[in-house]
């Protein structure tokens, strides 16, 4: 499955202008990274895949359509899955998207980031 591009324009529209933003394909989605951490992407499963502080993983889950990102059968525990009906709304995906800019933000810079 392809990434929605709708939902990568609106995601990409919230953050323009975000200082040291890239976007990258990766996963089979779109990412949008701040200073060479990932933040929010367009999902290649569908929906949005959002990095968030690990210690508020478990908290997050009892938002509904949301559930703790997979990788090869692994849970990540940092990492969200929120499903498509979950960010219908601009609030909703704002709200998600300033969560995952916010907390890639505070992470120390990548160095292939200052290229």
């Amino acid at each position: 499955m392809a990434y929605d591009e709708e939902l990568a324009d609106r995601i990409r529209s919230l953050v323009d202008g975000e200082p040291g933003l890239s976007e990258k394909k990766m996963f089979g989605g779109l990412a949008f990274l701040v200073n060479g951490n990932m933040a929010v992407a367009a999902s290649g499963q569908g929906g949005m895949l959002l990095r968030v502080d690990p210690t508020e993983t478990e908290s997050l889950l009892d938002e509904p359509l949301v559930r703790r990102f997979e990788m090869r059968g692994r849970r990540m525990d940092g990492w969200l899955h929120i499903e498509p009906a979950a960010l219908a709304g601009d609030e909703s995906l704002q709200a998600w998207v300033r969560r995952g800019v916010g907390y890639a933000r505070g992470l120390p810079a990548k160095p292939a980031a200052s290229h």
